[in-house]
């Protein structure tokens, strides 16, 4: 292997591990705000990613039906919990809450799709039918669940995962689909070309960050959601809604996972279950940052994708084992220098 064709490895491995840190970073926040292990983080990319597609073939996705259809399940989830409140003001709040954006995303996008619009435009129009997913799929799923063990939401969650991938079959069908680029920019860094995909692979992991860090550190909700995470039943008792901290973390992970599905539908074929092996690269950063840690895990990603780039060289075909191979040396670190620990603590 020379060095131009190590250059082209490194490029691909850190593009593909920028995508990975988004996913790795949207995992641990879910974690640590509501304690679930989100493993349909990958089917939110594959959303994001076909609806994109959907849009510049010049029709209006399905998922526009299916955002509205979790809008009022949600509403009727609400509902449900809150019977003795039930009156016609508590359901047009409820309906305006869950409904309102992803019906007028839905009316756009049937109006806006025959017209083929620009790339922006379908963009922000894909963001504005799945981010609402998020929240609503809170509602729906998790929030009668809040006080269950992290076990129980995991079962929760991986059912939640084959719903939402039979779903994707059911919208998007069986063919693969690939979004035409955001950019047509090429330019030539040494041997290496660079595309202005790339580039907005890599400005919007870092605006990613950047924009998380300084929601954690200086807004008064980012201070509610760390800590939420770092006491549940303290967080109440000093008035912040944790209930709404879950909306706020479902809905930033949703809003991470379309954008990544944005960012990778130009720069490769897309299905409606691949989302599931890129969240689960994104989960292994995620475990080596123990669920916990933003930087190690956003460095664990990149490290993640360079290897799978690496290996797809020299083993392709075991590329994929080597990737997940690496979660067991660290879980065994883990557990050897934590030992056993309650998984309700700090809940």
């Amino acid at each position: 292997m020379d060095t131009t064709i190590l250059l082209f490895l490194l490029q691909d491995g850190l593009t593909n591990g920028a995508i990975y840190a988004l996913l790795g970073l949207a995992l641990v926040l879910v974690f640590a705000v509501t304690r679930v292990i989100f493993v349909p983080q990958g089917e939110f990319v594959a959303y994001g990613a076909l609806t994109l597609a959907t849009f510049d073939a010049g029709r209006a996705p399905g998922t526009a039906w299916l955002g509205l259809a979790f809008g009022l399940a949600a509403t009727a989830s609400e509902l449900s919990s809150e019977r003795r409140r039930v009156g016609l003001r508590r359901l047009l709040q409820s309906l305006a809450s869950t409904t309102a954006v992803p019906l007028l995303a839905a009316a756009a996008a049937f109006i806006v799709a025959p017209m083929r619009p620009p790339s922006w435009i379908s963009v922000l129009l894909t963001l504005a039918i799945i981010v609402p997913m998020g929240p609503n799929l809170y509602r729906i799923a998790f929030r009668p669940l809040a006080d269950g063990s992290v076990l129980t939401l995991f079962i929760a969650s991986i059912g939640v995962h084959f719903a939402m991938t039979g779903l994707g079959l059911v919208f998007f069908g069986a063919e693969g689909v690939r979004a035409r680029p955001l950019s047509d920019l090429v330019f030539s860094v040494g041997p290496i070309p660079v595309t202005g995909q790339t580039l907005f692979v890599y400005a919007a992991t870092i605006l990613a960050m950047t924009a998380l860090a300084l929601f954690f550190g200086r807004a008064l909700l980012g201070k509610a959601l760390i800590a939420t995470a770092m006491n549940r039943l303290g967080a109440r008792l000093v008035g912040v809604r944790t209930e709404m901290s879950g909306r706020l973390a479902f809905a930033l992970a949703a809003l991470i996972g379309a954008l990544s599905g944005v960012l990778i539908a130009p720069m490769t074929t897309i299905y409606y279950d691949t989302g599931f092996l890129i969240g689960l690269k994104g989960f292994i950063a995620a475990i080596i940052g123990a669920l916990a840690s933003y930087p190690v895990t956003a460095l664990a990603a990149l490290a993640v994708g360079i290897i799978e780039s690496l290996a797809s060289f020299f083993a392709s075909n075991f590329k994929e084992a080597i990737v997940f191979t690496l979660i067991i040396p660290v879980l065994l670190w883990l557990s050897l220098a934590h030992g056993p620990a309650d998984a309700e603590e700090g809940h």
